[in-house]
């Protein structure tokens, strides 16, 4: 897996590698608006995973980009997200779905 510097460049070249679509997250399921298409956790897979630290160590400045791909490699993408941010608003399935890499 490749490592990167920092955000921005994981998103550049993630982008560059064809995962061009931006999703969100809602409590069962992905949500991508340029498209209005929902993947359920059983629709897509987690292909990576990219944690990036703040440099004072705040949690509240960490973020993870998971980069995801639907299940028939059609709709890929990223989802970004601060660690734990949503934890209380997904579903037992979507959470065990993000937190298997």
């Amino acid at each position: 897996m490749v490592q990167y510097n920092d955000m921005v460049q994981a998103l550049n070249e993630l982008k560059q590698r064809g995962y061009g679509m931006d999703f969100s997250l809602l409590p069962d399921c992905l949500y991508c608006a340029s498209k209005s298409l929902k993947l359920k956790p059983e629709d897509f897979t987690v292909v990576e995973t990219h944690r990036f630290e703040s440099l004072d160590s705040s949690p509240d400045n960490n973020t993870v980009i998971y980069v995801i791909s639907s299940n028939d490699g059609k709709n890929k993408g990223v989802l970004v997200d601060a660690y734990g941010t949503y934890a209380a608003e997904m579903t037992h399935e979507m959470a065990k779905k993000l937190n298997a890499k």
